[in-house]
């Protein structure tokens, strides 16, 4: 911008001074004319009435440069045509070939400078008026293109917040029921739930942030129902807990897929189940036609936040804790198994995901 305002200055003094020069000359060229026309005409004419006030002072010089009326003080060198000073320039002619005793003319030019303070001026005006609105573009767009990595951040420090207090609530559970040596029935339970606890979230860790995807795996079909039945017995613990009674309608099912891939898919969304269902609720498990259904009468999910379910970090509740990660890895399961997924869901009824593989 400086540059463009430089080379557009620069160009409007040379215009704007080749145009005054160019208007001196014909004001002096009409001066001269009038000279020559007085004393071939044999006219007495004061000397003073041949010039006029323009926008320029006036001198009138004899043949031995000795100024015979005029203005200019100035100390003049006749020898150049156009004599430039701090303020101002002037401009010399010898066309009146000594007519009247006057051999050369002076015209001082007083608007030229003022002109291009004003034209500095301006531009000094229109370069701040533009950077400011530059200024204020630049900063709303980095503002706007910031925002997305704003956002990542704080999600990624409420995460660190979510993962410390995920953390410290199974592991005091641990600490607190393992503080003497018997440990009835009710200390161990709460050292099994709180175990469990640990490594769910250690594997959805793993699975989000440190297991390399890229590496082929040979899958082989594996029997769906087996898997359901196996991991069922984790959650029993969890499920007597709350009063919670678990209903199963399994089918003999088998699919290609990793075990550990399905197994993850599994338990988080009946995890969900659990942790977001009401005391004395259920989580019925229903796997028919290639189809598993898990349905709860939980605390349900608004309409406008299910689109937003399957976002990583994103929690619909504040309830019960979590991360925000458990969905977004059904979700990429989902999506490398070609298994199409569904859900539906009403606020204080309760959800239903269905997985069709």
């Amino acid at each position: 911008m400086i540059l463009v305002a430089l080379l557009y200055y620069q160009n409007e003094k040379k215009l704007y001074f080749d145009l005054t020069k160019t208007k001196m000359q014909n004001v002096a060229s009409n001066i001269s004319s009038r000279i020559i026309l007085v004393h071939m005409s044999g006219k007495k004419t004061p000397i003073e009435d041949l010039l006029f006030e323009d926008d320029y002072n006036f001198s009138l010089y004899d043949s031995n440069k000795t100024k015979i009326y005029g203005k200019i003080q100035d100390k003049l060198d006749f020898s150049k045509k156009i004599i430039e000073k701090d303020k101002y320039f002037i401009l010399t002619d010898n066309s009146t070939y000594g007519h009247l005793g006057v051999s050369y003319i002076a015209i001082k030019d007083n608007s030229f400078y003022k002109t291009l303070n004003e034209l500095k001026t301006n531009i000094i005006l229109i370069f701040l008026i533009i950077y400011s609105i530059l200024a204020l573009v630049g900063f709303y767009l980095a503002k706007l293109f910031l925002k997305p990595i704003k956002d990542e951040r704080e999600k990624l420090n409420t995460f660190i917040k979510d993962t410390t207090h995920e953390l410290n609530t199974p592991i005091s559970a641990i600490l607190m029921s393992s503080e003497t040596e018997e440990l009835s029935n009710k200390q161990v339970t709460r050292i099994k739930l709180a175990a469990q606890k640990i490594s769910e979230i250690y594997k959805d860790l793993t699975y989000t942030f440190l297991e390399e995807r890229d590496e082929e795996i040979d899958l082989k079909e594996i029997s769906l129902n087996q898997v359901i039945t196996q991991q069922l017995k984790y959650f029993e613990v969890l499920a007597e807990k709350k009063k919670i009674k678990l209903i199963t309608d399994l089918e003999d099912t088998k699919f290609k897929i990793d075990e550990n891939d399905f197994t993850r898919l599994f338990n988080n969304i009946v995890s969900n189940a659990i942790k977001y269902n009401k005391k004395s609720g259920f989580v019925e498990i229903t796997l028919k036609n290639k189809k598993l259904i898990i349905k709860d009468n939980g605390i349900g999910i608004e309409d406008k936040k299910i689109k937003d379910i399957f976002n990583r970090y994103y929690r619909a509740t504040k309830d019960s804790g979590g991360f925000g990660i458990g969905l977004n890895i059904v979700q990429n399961i989902c999506l490398k198994y070609n298994i199409k997924f569904n859900v539906q869901s009403k606020l204080k009824e309760g959800s239903t995901f269905s997985f069709d593989f």
